[in-house]
């Protein structure tokens, strides 16, 4: 139980601590009851408020109960009385916050597909996922995009004992620089033009459950200080203010570049890889467990035509295994949304699938030649001695053959490459890339 001297200093508390049930006197120095209610109902999730007042008149009543009061008391009260009223109240706001997370839950659960594998690769992964979901260190998901390091982010709330809270995630790469702050910390009134109101950032909003914070190496520097801080004192400021919140956060983090390459090039703080690198799981890219396409093809199939999805020709089949997605999962499902759409009599040919896919070309790994008389796709550079270039050159060999594969359109390139539009313009700035005459 906390007590508090008047109106704003009840305000004060309510913003460091969840509180169930408000004893809100009517008559009050600096801020009465009327106005602390007005303004409590404002907040997210605000808790149930009792008001009391020894001069009771039918009009007040009202307005309290229209302001979203919890009843009304007229002093004097037994404290009987009184009890089973907070105890009500309590029961009620629980209720609330129950039924409110059991919706986010089941809304979660419905629209997150289960993960579809065959593989020893994919095994492995969800191995890992089981053993340090129960634990609270921080998780670090690496893989190329498209691979579905989102939803072994799910994964793992949904195993953990955090699985009732809150699952928030944000994309680093999203947001231009100067809305990301706000966006992740929140803000208070007045901390900028246009801030009329408070706004709760993502990380408290996810207080007591998981933050996923995916693209994290596209974070900006001045935010990774920032946030290494928040993580090191579960504590933040937000924008303008100068209290602090205290939060009980896991942080889930994702990228599709190599971390160490990423320091090394002095773009991400090694300090607080290291915080969020307690945990890694690598995702193997499609090409490499064409074990997985089958299932997936047939799994992908069904949320897209529902019950009686098209049937796959072993033609078709085929050129799906053959091909080396290099969007991985993302474009094998826009691939097949695209055939069902063009399929005819219950059957997806090779005619519906695109051209690159129905095409007969192979696709060379890294450091691996093609066959003798074989069509390349995108070669991968080698040194002298045979060995694969940096994985920086590899990205950028795989970029420009998609930007030729459409043309230069950088749309349809990143939906390929199964990048967000703003994550590919910064690779062609970081790579110097311009439309060749």
């Amino acid at each position: 139980m906390q007590v508090a001297s008047d109106g704003e200093a009840a305000l004060r508390l309510l913003e460091e601590s969840n509180v169930d049930v408000l004893l809100c006197d009517i008559n009050m120095p600096r801020m009465d009851g009327m106005e602390l209610l007005r303004r409590v109902r404002e907040r997210a999730n605000p808790p149930e408020a009792i008001m009391l007042t020894g001069h009771a008149t039918v009009e007040t009543a009202i307005e309290a109960m229209k302001l979203g009061a919890y009843d009304y008391l007229s002093k004097p009260y037994h404290i009987t009385e009184l009890d089973a009223l907070v105890r009500q109240a309590a029961d009620k706001r629980r209720l609330r916050v129950d039924n409110q997370r059991l919706r986010a839950q089941l809304a979660r659960q419905s629209a997150m597909p289960d993960i579809v594998s065959e593989s020893d690769a994919m095994r492995e992964v969800i191995r890992l996922v089981e053993r340090v979901a129960p634990s609270d260190a921080s998780v670090l998901i690496t893989g190329e995009s498209g691979t579905g390091k989102e939803l072994v982010a799910h994964a793992i709330h949904r195993l953990s004992n955090r699985a009732d809270s809150s699952f928030i995630d944000l994309n680093c790469a999203a947001f231009q620089e100067s809305l990301l702050e706000s966006e992740l910390f929140g803000y208070e009134a007045g901390a900028f033009s246009g801030a009329k109101g408070r706004k709760l950032g993502l990380i408290e909003l996810a207080d007591g459950g998981t933050l996923f914070l995916d693209e994290i190496t596209e974070l900006p520097l001045q935010l990774q200080a920032k946030l290494l801080r928040a993580i090191e004192t579960r504590s933040f400021y937000r924008v303008g203010a100068v209290r602090k919140v205290e939060v009980n956060v896991r942080i889930v983090a994702a990228t599709n570049r190599n971390p160490d390459q990423v320091v090394a090039d002095g773009a991400f703080r090694a300090d607080l890889l290291y915080r969020i690198n307690g945990f890694q799981i690598n995702l193997t890219p499609l090409r490499e467990r064409p074990d997985d396409i089958e299932p997936l093809a047939h799994y992908l199939l069904k949320q897209l035509a529902g019950p009686t999805p098209p049937e796959l020709t072993p033609e078709a089949l085929e050129a799906l295994r053959a091909y080396h997605w290099p969007g991985n999962v993302r474009q094998l499902r826009n691939c097949l949304e695209r055939a069902v759409l063009l399929s005819d009599q219950g059957r997806i040919t090779l005619s519906e699938l695109p051209p690159e896919v129905a095409r007969p070309t192979s696709y060379v790994r890294p450091g691996i030649p093609a066959p003798a008389g074989s069509p390349a796709s995108v070669a991968a550079p080698v040194d002298a001695s045979g060995a694969p270039s940096s994985l920086r050159e590899v990205e950028r060999q795989q970029i420009l053959a998609a930007l030729e594969q459409t043309g230069w359109h950088r749309g349809k390139t990143a939906e390929i490459l199964g990048i967000s539009p703003s994550t590919l313009y910064r690779r062609l700035r970081d790579y110097n890339l311009e439309r060749r005459s």
